[in-house]
């Protein structure tokens, strides 16, 4: 049997504001994953996030999220899933 071998991409748990999420970034909505697909500008500085899924977000200016972002290249949404061994 072998173990989880990581794929050389780092991942980081990063606080986020409307001023710096980032398509890609992957916040846990819910109890699930939901990746940043698009970002539109609103008044005020506020940002309303399209997820993948099709859900919307409005993150106002002063809201303050925990993303999962992905330092190099990779899929962040792997991180949430356990590792699969092989037989």
């Amino acid at each position: 049997m072998r173990g989880w071998a990581p794929s050389g991409a780092l991942a980081a748990n990063v606080e986020i504001t409307s001023a710096s999420v980032q398509r890609g970034d992957v916040l846990q909505i819910g109890g699930q994953p939901c990746r940043v697909a698009d970002l539109f500008q609103l008044p005020s500085g506020a940002k309303r996030l399209h997820f993948e899924s099709g859900e919307l977000l409005t993150m106002h200016s002063r809201t303050r999220l925990v993303a999962l972002r992905m330092l190099r290249g990779g899929d962040p949404l792997r991180a949430f899933s356990p590792p699969r061994h092989r037989r």
